[in-house]
């Protein structure tokens, strides 16, 4: 009854100032036009049906919803620390924009992280330090024995992101700053645009379901559109995508409505027109035929590195993908393991937190089943999943990687502030967004040395670490180099903590905690098999 008299009170009183302003003195009018205003508020909230606050709270429950939109804004200026938040902390993303700029990232009066806590990670450094070797850029080399065009990549690259998802100028910029730095540019499945091609940088070409950029009118590969794309001299690698990090099986849906004239000529598909990616690929069904479909597009590349990319979930499946590479004797060039805390553009809150294998644990153990099945020297692995940083690269590297790839750090050098609008189109600084007036503040020409500036002076951090852990190159990074607190009192390196496996192991006798998974792993489905302890080993590697 009180909320009702309270409402009626303000109409009374828009009423009789309202007379006011027209009987007396025009200066009524504001005092009138407020009361109108939040008269015909309280009105509207008292007979609405959809929240239940304002029809109990009228006028006042506005309050709540003001409050629930800039809550995350006060916490990120005002309430966390340094080190807390989420998914990346005021210290990392100030290092990245510090690098952009074209500083070291320095900071004062030493560190704010608890190094005493479970779970702090360290490397040691050496008496025997070395200095950092100049006029060196470190890279690794993609291409097995099947390549005849082999890349050398970076040791940090730009992870996928599509164009559609990002907006032209971010795109652009991040091209452009890889054609700065002679780093690689994955182009995410939404294929190759305009934006991808004005500057000229290094390419990755990410082919996942939907197949955009080479797909035919109902949705399967088209050999001739991938060969005329893939002969481009910027594209100098091919990743099929298998799954992803933050929503690993999960397909996607492009609305029509999304699907303009820009994005439809990159994706090969009409405008207008809405695009189902589905979960799963269907250009192969089973480990051999993931293998041959690397086969023929390294072949109708004309001999250019051909891997994949994959968040790690069931183990027995990329063990059955391992038989099949021993079977047919031949491999990808490359194996991309993206994280479950990998980033997206959206996705559902119980596939990011819940679904799908940490980076830690799914690079250990891409590395420890090639080399278990006696593939290790022909594949090289990279690692995709919060890589902001020197020491990240180095960490990777101790775990079992040969290069990595980042995606929201390179968001960041190119003006990301973590609004987490992305999936909005209202992205504040231009970066997610296809809004003109909101991409506008995105300039190309400064952000493009923002992205080459923090990948350059990442690797060179990167190298001052491993010089100071007295070590000539990233060669020399083993699992005995990293060490992890593992209660207040004990730590351990990561070769004490983890099992791995020798060259061949698993061809010969699976230890425990494999001999299960590799049991039931078939070359010729992703389905489990009978697991029979008894089961012969393969004979041998290829």
């Amino acid at each position: 009854m009180i909320r009702w008299i309270a409402v009626f009170g303000l109409i009374v009183a828009a009423a009789l100032a309202t007379l006011l302003a027209f009987t007396h003195a025009t200066g009524w009018w504001f005092v009138a036009a407020p009361l109108i205003f939040v008269a015909l508020v309280g009105s509207s909230d008292l007979i609405q049906r959809s929240h239940s606050v304002l029809r109990n709270y009228p006028v006042l429950g506005h309050f709540r919803f003001l409050f629930e939109e800039i809550r995350p804004e006060i916490r990120q200026y005002f309430v966390e620390s340094n080190t807390e938040g989420r998914p990346y902390d005021r210290e990392t993303r100030d290092l990245v924009y510090d690098r952009s700029k074209g500083n070291h990232g320095e900071e004062p009066f030493g560190t704010q992280r608890d190094v005493n806590a479970v779970g702090y990670e360290f490397v040691a450094h050496s008496l025997r330090a070395k200095p950092k070797p100049d006029g060196v850029i470190p890279s690794v080399r993609l291409g097995g024995p099947k390549c005849t065009q082999p890349y050398d990549i970076a040791l940090l690259n730009v992870s996928a992101m599509s164009f559609g998802s990002m907006s032209g100028n971010a795109i652009e910029a991040l091209n452009a700053g890889a054609a700065m730095g002679g780093f690689a540019h994955d182009t995410g499945e939404g294929s190759i645009s305009k934006y991808h091609r004005k500057h000229g940088g290094d390419l990755i070409w990410e082919i996942a379901t939907a197949y955009f950029g080479c797909r035919t009118p109902d949705g399967h590969f088209d050999p001739d559109k991938f060969a005329e794309r893939a002969s481009l001299d910027q594209v100098k690698a091919i990743s099929i995508k298998i799954s992803q990090g933050a929503k690993p099986g999960l397909g996607g849906l492009l609305p029509g409505a999304k699907v303009n004239e820009e994005v439809a000529a990159a994706r090969g598909v009409a405008v207008g027109e809405t695009i189902v990616s589905p979960p799963s690929h269907n250009a192969f069904d089973s480990p051999l035929g993931l293998i041959d479909f690397i086969d023929r597009l390294r072949e109708l590349s004309g001999g250019k590195p051909v891997g994949f990319k994959l968040c790690i979930g069931s183990r027995r499946e990329f063990l059955a993908i391992c038989k099949a590479m021993v079977e047919r004797k031949s491999c990808p060039d490359f194996i991309i393991v993206d994280g479950s805390e990998g980033g997206t553009g959206a996705g559902p809150v119980e596939f990011e937190d819940n679904v799908g294998m940490p980076l830690t644990e799914g690079l250990m153990f891409v590395h420890n089943a090639l080399v278990g099945s006696g593939l290790r020297d022909q594949v090289k692995i990279g690692a995709s999943g919060k890589v902001a940083s020197g020491i990240d690269i180095v960490k990777r590297i101790c775990q079992g990687a040969d290069f990595t790839l980042a995606a929201r750090a390179m968001m960041f050098a190119v003006g990301c502030i973590q609004a987490q609008k992305c999936h909005t189109n209202h992205c504040p600084v231009g970066v997610t967004t296809q809004d003109p007036w909101r991409t506008r503040a995105l300039v190309v020409d400064d952000k493009k040395h923002r992205v080459y500036q923090f990948q350059s002076k990442t690797v060179n951090s990167a190298m001052q670490i491993v010089a100071s852990m007295g070590l000539d190159s990233f060669d020399d990074l083993t699992p005995r180099k990293l060490f992890r607190r593992v209660d207040p009192q004990v730590t351990k390196t990561y070769h004490d903590l983890f099992r791995w496996l020798s060259p061949g192991e698993l061809l010969e006798a699976p230890p425990e905690g494999w001999r299960r998974d590799w049991g039931a792993a078939a070359s010729h489905t992703f389905a489990p098999v009978e697991f029979t302890p008894a089961s012969e080993p393969l004979s041998s590697a290829p």
